[in-house]
This record gives structure tokens, sequence and C-alpha cells, in this order.
């Protein structure tokens, strides 16, 4: 980048910026540019980052959602439940390892990774919280649909907060997944809006969900286990059980 490689020096003296500049005293501090020739740095090859892809319409709803909630207090982030999906592989990899060796030295033992067929398989997980209580978190077995997740609001979002908040004040954030918006859903929040409603969050927002943390954490805290699962069953299990294992202070902590 520019900004590695040339700086601004305040002494038209310097031996550099007069060979740079010539040898002419009338040069303006300010545009005197002295280049780091000894302290260049090489840029390394870096994978790109991967954010969601906004277009102007998404941009003006994010900045409107911020201004509508830039001033929330603590208290009335404490009364939304957030909740999300997420699928976890049984092996994780997801081609970001790197080996060094040397020519002939590519089937070495520390140059390899073993890997199962179609990745060993995934489990998919549906969970919610807020900053009183992690909720429940719901294995689910296939693409999560319109039918499974109503299903899945009407016997655990409902219950939990009705728990939690059985005064109506709570929100229930949800994203912009196609399940979600189905008809057939709307119409069962509106049947329930006087027990809670609905966080309207913008499109391609995860950022602004902080169930993608705790995703994080559940995952580096199933592969630090000494025995790692070996079948989905067991890798589905040890995720539901890490997941009621979380702490307090790590969910309490992201509000």
């Amino acid at each position: 980048m520019l900004a590695d490689i040339v700086v601004y020096n305040s002494s038209p003296n310097c031996p550099v910026s007069r060979s740079l500049i010539g040898s002419s005293s009338e040069v303006s501090k300010e545009k005197i540019i002295l280049c780091h020739v000894t302290k260049r740095k090489k840029p390394h090859s870096r994978r790109p980052v991967k954010v969601p892809m906004l277009t102007p319409v998404h941009c003006r709803k994010h900045q409107q959602c911020a201004r509508e909630h830039q001033n929330w207090t603590t208290e009335q982030w404490k009364k939304v439940a957030w909740s999300d999906e997420s699928c976890f592989l049984l092996n994780h990899v997801d081609g970001r390892v790197r080996v060094r060796h040397l020519p002939g030295e590519h089937m070495a033992p520390g140059c390899t990774m073993g890997r199962r067929q179609a990745g060993g398989g995934s489990v998919t997980l549906w969970a919610m919280f807020c900053w009183e209580i992690l909720g429940p978190a719901i294995h689910v077995d296939v693409t999560l649909t319109r039918t499974t997740y109503i299903s899945i609001v009407a016997d655990h979002v409902h219950p939990f907060m009705e728990t939690l908040f059985p005064d109506g004040c709570g929100l229930f954030q949800q994203d912009n997944a196609p399940c979600h918006k189905a008809k057939m859903l709307q119409e069962w929040f509106d049947e329930h809006n006087n027990e809670f409603e609905v966080l309207t969050c913008p499109p391609n927002s995860p950022d602004l969900n902080p169930i993608q943390h705790l995703w994080d954490v559940l995952d580096k805290q199933v592969r630090s286990m000494e025995t790692p699962p070996h079948n989905l069953q067991d890798f589905k299990d040890l995720l539901l059980t890490s997941w009621c294992q979380i702490p307090q202070h790590t969910f309490r902590d992201l509000l």
C-alpha cells in the first residue's frame, strides 16, 4: 500500500529527500515525500475476507436500522432473544491449512491430512439465546423449511418467550431466510403479537447477530475435545451437550 512505502518528511535537508527532489531549496515541507526504500514492506498473498454482498438498497436499510437502535440501552437489548441456524462439519476442513515441505516430502506424515468421503457429513443446529439464559438448541434433520421452522417457533420459541418475558415485552430476532418470511409464519406471529414481537433486521446482516459468535465458541469447544467424535450421532450429541455448557459470561458479554 502507498502508506507503507511513503511518508511525509518534515526535513528538506534529508539526503534521500534531496536525491528525490533535486537541489532546489524552495520546496514546501508538506510536499516532501520520503520513500522507505530500505524498509519497504512486500505484500503477502492473502485470502480475501468474505463479507456479505451488499447493494445500495441493503446499505440504506442497514443505516436506517443503525439509526433506529443507536440509542438503545443495555436494558432494552436484554429483552431481545437472538436466533439462527448453523451447519457444522464432522471433519473440519476449510481449505486454509498450509504445510511447508521439501521436494519429495509431500507424503510425509506431517504433510498429510486425513479425510472421509463427503467430508464425513454435517450436523445443522438451530438455537436461540438472550441475555438472561441460553435457549434451546434443536437438531435440524433436513434443510430448514417453513413447515419445520413454524414447528420450532410454536414448540420452542413460544414457550421460551412466554417464560422469560411474561409481560409481553420480549423481542424475537430472526434473519431474512426464505422460511422465516413465509406467509403462514407471518400469520402465526400476528396471532401472538400480544405475547412477543419480532425484531426486524435488515437483509444480509449476519454481523448484527451476536449468536454468530456463539457458533464459533461452540465449534472451538467441540474441536478441543481430547476424544473427537467418530460419527454423526456422537457429533450431534457433543454439539448439543456443549451448547448447554457455554458459560453465562460468554453470551452476556456479547450484549
